[in-house]
């Protein structure tokens, strides 16, 4: 028998060769699954990883400087996401703190089943010396390491402790960044002696794999099930979650849509699943959601579920779906998700779900009457935001919606909104006029300060031709401002709208209500009475974006505002809009919360303000139901 052919190469060498010959293929399209590999070294990775990134060249493994080690995992989640999941980044680090920085953007990752391939260097395998720099010593165990800390936050974990352990790891590795069910971060701790360490590795290892990326329809009895559930139901009500896009099922959400009547809310992974211009479209669902879909889920007696995972904020913690005797039909491609709220189910692809119960729907339509209600209280909602959206006077300090409203006016069905935590969650969700599927990018799922400015670049890594912005408030910019860097000195052209309103406005508005009293969420000096309650603190954030590289543009009113953002978008740099709105302790001008959110308010107090939360609290609680 004549031996099967072999290639001599390190563990890190044959890693790199390995990932650069996998790709995904879904409806006949076909692209790389790891589109390029971010990397930051230390001692941990920079003879393994970082001299097989080097010796494979650009063509085989595209590389990517980042600053800062969550950040880059940030930037590959935005990747992801714009890539509808089909294609994914890798992410190398060194051991110690380089690792233990991937955590935050791992959770991030798998909370919101996106896809991420995590490599950090690991300690010693051989255990030359016992401990090595970096390395944490657990007593009680010598196989622990830091990168033990991303276990709970990854999909798929495995440390490659042997040469010949990489192939079953790798396969199963992009076997899960390839799955739909079961997606999210995926880490490769890989020991620094094992990844410089050589082995003839099979030919085969290295042959082009095609990952194809089912659609499995949910079960014809299921179907059935379903619509008769909503052929009895006069006040149907879709959810449309993240699971439509990436699904790519817009339009067959749109063709059940025009041919049932049945109106449409979304989460906020799932906003633009319709134009906000189509009829059915009611906007955002749950705490920061649009009256007129609260409104239609407080009395809606069949809730059809769309790839949602129904998070507290979109059920407004189980008090929303609050008519007697509602029922669920949930469509999801994961078990685990299809079943919540006692739903029947339809477990499969979103498109494909939608496709078949558009068939078994054929003929039906909702009653003329509550097409109408819900209509008007679109037409009504409209209103709301044309007036939270509309400045008096064009020479005054714009509100936050009146920025949301200048950026409105400027981009078009092509651009890319890119958010993540603060107040400007609550303000889009309700507020936005989405007007494409990928334009409305909102990591809510993990709802984490920092993602926008590294998202964005990923984003813009995946779509290179459609303009994208990055909104922050100086809160989160303070969190993590670093990869200005990488998109200056790579070219990448994001818009970074940066809102100074001097502290977390949202949390501080959070604090209020529950009794807290807006402690601790202003950025100003320190009073005399020890809170920070003094003057706004002098800091000028406008000039630290300039000082990274960036090319900034400063607007004072909602004149200048426009013009700043119209030439932003016109430049072929990037570009930061700077501009300054009420402070952390005044109102936004935007419309409060439509349903409820529960957050525990202390229930022993002897401030005032915590006895009134209190009794609010109690209030609502008594609206919460199990649905069964």
């Amino acid at each position: 028998m004549t031996p099967s052919p072999t290639r001599r190469l390190t563990v890190a060498q044959a890693l790199v060769e390995f990932l650069g010959r996998q790709y995904t293929e879904r409806d006949g399209r076909r692209q790389r699954l790891i589109g390029a590999c971010w990397g930051i070294f230390g001692h941990g990775n920079v003879a393994g990883l970082g001299q097989a990134l080097l010796e494979s060249g650009p063509d085989r493994m595209p590389y990517l400087q980042g600053r800062n080690e969550q950040a880059m995992v940030h930037a590959a989640v935005g990747y992801a996401r714009q890539s509808g999941r089909l294609s994914a980044q890798a992410v190398t680090t060194s051991i110690g703190p380089g690792a233990t920085n991937l955590v935050t953007g791992a959770a991030l990752a798998t909370v919101n089943r996106l896809p991420v391939l995590l490599l950090p260097g690991d300690t010693f395998a051989t255990r030359p010396a016992d401990p090595v720099l970096q390395q944490l010593e657990v007593p009680s165990a010598g196989d622990v390491s830091v990168n033990d800390c991303l276990r709970p936050v990854s999909k798929y974990f495995d440390r490659v402790t042997r040469p010949e352990a990489l192939i079953p790891a790798a396969l199963q590795a992009v076997r899960v960044l390839a799955d739909p069910v079961d997606t999210g971060a995926v880490t490769l701790a890989l020991p620094q002696d094992v990844q410089a360490e050589a082995q003839d590795w099979p030919e085969e290892f290295f042959a082009e794999r095609v990952w194809h990326i089912r659609r499995p329809a949910p079960d014809a009895d299921a179907v059935a099930e379903a619509a008769r559930a909503v052929r009895n139901a006069a006040r149907p009500l879709i959810v449309a979650g993240g699971g439509i896009h990436h699904s790519e099922a817009e339009d067959a959400l749109r063709a059940l849509a025009d041919a049932t009547g049945i109106p449409v809310a979304s989460t906020q992974a799932g906003k633009g699943s319709l134009r906000h211009d189509h009829p059915a479209d009611l906007g955002g669902i749950g705490h920061t959601g649009t009256a007129v879909a609260d409104d239609l889920a407080r009395t809606a007696d069949l809730v059809i579920g769309v790839g949602t995972r129904y998070s507290d904020f979109t059920t407004a913690s189980n008090t929303l779906f609050a008519a007697p005797g509602v029922r669920f039909v949930n469509l999801n491609i994961a078990p685990f998700d299809a079943h919540k709220m006692a739903a029947a189910t339809l477990v499969g692809d979103a498109r494909a779900g939608l496709e078949a119960l558009t068939g078994a729907l054929a003929g039906h339509r909702v009653d003329a009457a509550y097409e109408a209600e819900y209509r008007t209280g679109r037409d009504r909602w409209e209103r709301c935001v044309e007036r939270a959206f509309a400045a008096e006077d064009d020479g005054a300090r714009p509100t936050q919606p009146q920025v949301l409203g200048a950026l409105d006016g400027v981009v078009g069905d092509e651009d890319v909104i890119v958010n993540a935590a603060g107040s400007l969650p609550g303000d889009l969700h309700k507020l936005w006029r989405a007007r494409s599927p990928r334009q409305y990018h909102l990591e809510y799922g993990y709802s984490c300060m920092g993602y926008e400015i590294p998202g964005a670049i990923g984003v813009r890594l995946a779509a290179p031709d459609r303009p994208v912005w990055a909104l922050v408030g100086d809160g989160t910019y303070l969190m993590m401002p670093t990869e200005i860097v990488t998109a200056v000195q790579e070219g990448i052209n994001i818009n970074v709208v940066l809102i100074q309103n001097h502290g977390y406005a949202s949390i501080g508005g959070l604090s209020e209500q529950t009794g807290g009293e807006r402690f601790g969420t202003a950025y100003r000096f320190r009073a005399a009475d020890g809170s920070y309650t003094g003057d706004p603190l002098p800091v000028d954030l406008a000039a630290n974006a300039a000082s990274l590289g960036m090319a900034v543009i400063r607007a004072r009113t909602v004149r200048e505002l426009r013009e700043a953002l119209a030439k932003a978008r016109a430049s072929d740099l990037p570009t930061c809009v700077y501009v300054e709105t009420e402070t952390a302790d005044t109102v936004s001008g935007a419309p409060g919360a439509q349903a409820w959110w529960d957050v525990p308010v202390a229930q022993t107090a002897t401030r005032p303000a915590a006895v009134r939360a209190r009794e609010e609290y109690e209030r609502h609680t008594a609206d919460r139901r199990r649905h069964l």
